[in-house]
C-alpha cells in the first residue's frame, strides 16, 4: 500500500507506505552505500541514489478503494533520494574537509533545482537523520530528499506568517528575527562572512541550533560559490559543536528549509535557513516528545535558551581547537 490520505482535522496529507515496513535488515558486514557492495560507484565523492524502498514516487500506484464522501485519497506523487555525504562508512560531517562538504552543497542546490523542475512538486525538503535515538537503520553518513505533491502543514504556516509580515511590515519575517537576534546577542553562538549560527529565542529544543543566511536568499540554488564554500564550514563547525558538547557523536536531525515550488512567487516572503532538532537535553537524556508536544503541538523546552547558548559557545571553542 502506498498513498496519500487526507487528515480532515488539520487538512494535511499523511503519506501511507506499509511497504516500507518490510525493509530488509541489512548484514552488519554489508552495507550498500560502501563502494565494493555493488550498489553504488567504486569512485564518488557525493552521490545522489534513489531510495529503493521510497514513500513518494513519479509513478505512483493508483490508490487502494478505501475513500468515500468523507475520506480522501491522492496517489502518493514525489520522489526520494538519499544523499551520500561520502563513500566512508564512519566518516561524518565534522570529519570531512570543508572542500569536501562543499561539493555535497553543490549537489543539494542541484537536486532542490532538478526536482523542482518536475511541476507536480509544491516541497523539496532536504534533511539528515543521524543516530540510532532518532531511528538510523544505515550508519553510512548520509541525508535524504523528498519531493513532495503538496505544501505540509508546519510550511504551510510558515509560509503564511511569513506572508502576513510581509504585507503588514514591508520586511522578511526571517531577516526581521535575525536581526533581532544578532542585536540581542545572546543566543548566537558564532557567525560568519554568510551565516550566522543561533539558538532561537523560542527554542523548542535545548540545542536546537539554526544556521540563517544573512543576506536574504530564499533557496539553495541562489547562493554564490563563496556562499556555498562559507556554507560549507558552517556546517562542519556546527556538527563539530554538537559532537563537542558531550564528547560523542551527537544525534540529531537536521532540516533544510527553502521557498515552496511551484507556486506563488515568495522570493520575498521567504528565507533559506537550516534548523537542528537534536533529541537530547543532556548528556544521557533524551527530550522526548510526550503528550503536549505530539498531542497539542506544544512544546516545552526544560532549558533556559540564553543558558543553553554558553554550553553551545564553549562546545564550538573546544572544537575549533582541535587539530
Amino acid at each position: 500500500m502506498a498513498e496519500l490520505r487526507k487528515h480532515p482535522l488539520t487538512n494535511d496529507w499523511i503519506m501511507i507506505a506499509s511497504h516500507r515496513q518490510n525493509r530488509p535488515q541489512m548484514p552488519k558486514d554489508y552495507c550498500p552505500f560502501c563502494p565494493g557492495s555493488g550498489k553504488v560507484p567504486d569512485h564518488f565523492d557525493v552521490l545522489k541514489y534513489d531510495n529503493d524502498f521510497p514513500a513518494l514516487s513519479q509513478n505512483p500506484p493508483a490508490p487502494d478503494a478505501v475513500a468515500d464522501d468523507f475520506f480522501e485519497t491522492a496517489p502518493c506523487y514525489g520522489k526520494c533520494e538519499v544523499i551520500l555525504y561520502s563513500p566512508e562508512h564512519t566518516v561524518t560531517l565534522p570529519e570531512l574537509p570543508r572542500e569536501h562538504i562543499a561539493k555535497l552543497v553543490d549537489l543539494w542546490a542541484e537536486r532542490y533545482e532538478e526536482l523542482s523542475a518536475d511541476e507536480k512538486i509544491k516541497y523539496v525538503f532536504i534533511f539528515e537523520n543521524r543516530g540510532d535515538v532518532v531511528g538510523v537503520t544505515m550508519p553510512h553518513p548520509h541525508g535524504q530528499i523528498y519531493g513532495y505533491s503538496f505544501l505540509p502543514k508546519k510550511l504551510e504556516l510558515e509560509v503564511e506568517n511569513a506572508k502576513k509580515h510581509y504585507a503588514e511590515k514591508g520586511k522578511c519575517l526571517f531577516c526581521d528575527w535575525l536581526d533581532h537576534e544578532v542585536a540581542d546577542g545572546r543566543r548566537v553562538i558564532f557567525r560568519s562572512e554568510h551565516f550566522t549560527v543561533f539558538l532561537p529565542f523560542f527554542s523548542e529544543y535545548p540545542y536546537g541550533v539554526y544556521i540563517m543566511s544573512n543576506a536574504h536568499k530564499s533557496n539553495i540554488s541562489e547562493f554564490t560559490a563563496e556562499e556555498r564554500s562559507d556554507l560549507a564550514e558552517v556546517l562542519r563547525q556546527t556538527a563539530g559543536m554538537l559532537d563537542s558538547l558531550f564528547g560523542y557523536k551527537f544525534p540529531y536531525m537536521m532540516c533544510m528549509y527553502n521557498e515552496p515550488v511551484n507556486g506563488e512567487d515568495l522570493s520575498a516572503e521567504y528565507h533559506w535557513h537550516i534548523a537542528f532538532y537534536p533529541p537530547m537535553r543532556s548528556a544521557n537524556k533524551i527530550k522526548y516528545n510526550a503528550s503536549s508536544e505530539t498531542g497539542a503541538w506544544a512544546h516545552c523546552n526544560p532549558t533556559c535558551p540564553e543558558d543553553t547558548s554558553v554550553e553551545l559557545r564553549e562546545a564550538h571553542a573546544r572544537f575549533m581547537q582541535q587539530k
